[in-house]
């Protein structure tokens, strides 16, 4: 008697198919370990970063004899807002916020508008020594700022500026690194439509104003971030000029509060706090813009 086995079409296929997927789901999945490691990555730095920002509050809401007694340790002696009411009663910080908030502003307004300008004209002006003008703002992002302190000194003394705003202001106007920001910018736009308005008869004002600035809002916003930044963190030039207590700005009036023979730590670190907050609010509510700018200044 012969007994007969019929297999099921399509069985062994079916069973090798299987067994291949099951291997690629033991296998490794490359995407997904990539953007894991991406993620850990980017928690790691979000720790470095932020742990000393959470050391430096820590340390504001803690006692002088507390920090002495256990200074690694921020938790002990426990937290409270003395140092903070201690530095507004006793330090002119509204004074050095308006300071700063003043001259930053200036300095944003009149970076912006000068610099744009500026990168229009390499860009879309035909004109004797462009190439001249070009190089001359490239030689400017090799020099130091400390190479500069001297010479702006002198130059501000003869206009008898020294002690006023604009002796901070228009130093941080004349920025080639703004100028480059704009310059590349610029230089993607399409050619056809500044020609295009050329033709309906529109000046190079009104190419400048109506056309090109609409449209370079993220280079406006990187230049105006950065400058706002930089000149909020400034402090050797506003140590030089400005030499009343009241016109100081924020870094200049917390090195002031520094004294080598008695260090108050909690009122330093209260008025640290209160000075970089507001960099940190104008960075969370402006970052996208920042990212943004950078990215397509970079990418044309």
């Amino acid at each position: 008697m012969t007994t007969t086995i019929t297999t099921a079409p399509g069985a062994g296929a079916g069973t090798g198919t299987g067994t291949r997927g099951a291997a690629r789901g033991r296998g490794v999945d490359g995407p997904k370990l990539f953007n894991r490691l991406c993620a850990v990555c980017l928690t790691l730095f979000a720790l470095i970063w932020l742990v000393p920002f959470f050391w430096a509050l820590a340390t504001s809401m803690r006692s002088d004899g507390s920090i002495t007694q256990n200074p690694t340790s921020p938790f002990a002696g426990g937290w409270s807002f003395h140092a903070y009411a201690y530095a507004v009663d006793n330090y002119p910080i509204g004074w050095w916020y308006l300071n700063s908030l003043i001259i930053a502003v200036l300095a944003v307004v009149f970076t912006v508008g000068f610099c744009s300008m500026a990168g229009f004209a390499l860009v879309f002006l035909r004109f004797r020594g462009r190439s001249v003008m070009l190089a001359l703002v490239t030689a400017g992002l090799m020099l130091p700022t400390e190479a500069l302190v001297l010479p702006q000194f002198i130059e501000f003394r003869s206009m008898h500026l020294l002690g006023t705003y604009w002796a901070l202001v228009l130093p941080s106007i004349a920025a080639p690194v703004s100028v480059f920001v704009f310059h590349a910018f610029f230089r993607g736009i399409p050619t056809p439509l500044i020609e295009a308005a050329r033709i309906d008869g529109a000046s190079w004002w009104k190419v400048y104003s109506s056309v090109c600035m609409p449209i370079s809002r993220p280079a406006a916003a990187t230049v105006a971030i950065l400058t706002f930044i930089s000149s909020w963190n400034s402090f050797l030039w506003p140590l030089l000029v400005l030499n009343q207590t009241k016109s100081q700005t924020i870094p200049v009036g917390l090195a002031s509060l520094v004294n080598n023979s008695n260090i108050q730590y909690a009122e330093v670190m209260a008025s640290s706090v209160l000075g970089f907050l507001p960099l940190i609010a104008v960075f969370l509510i402006f970052q996208r813009q920042i990212t943004q700018g950078i990215a397509t200044t970079g990418i044309k």
